[in-house]
């Protein structure tokens, strides 16, 4: 009966092992997207920024203060 018991807690653990493994390559996935998704969203906003606000010889960071009245 030892044995048996021996047996199941090394499947439990194989299996707590696996599962974290899983759970962290899950995580670790979305934490990539979601980096990706932020750093594109504040590219395109820089862009429109430069393009439809900024005034001749102004940098992005200049129009965005000046536009948010933190000048």
């Amino acid at each position: 009966m030892a044995k048996l018991a021996e047996m199941n807690e090394k499947i439990a653990n194989t299996v707590v092992v696996g599962y974290k493994k899983i759970e962290n390559g899950v995580v670790e996935g979305y934490r990539k997207i979601e980096n990706g998704v932020v750093d594109g969203f504040g590219k395109v906003t820089d862009k429109c920024v430069e393009k439809l606000f900024a005034k001749e010889g102004e940098s992005v960071e200049e129009a965005k203060a000046r536009l948010s009245g933190k000048q």
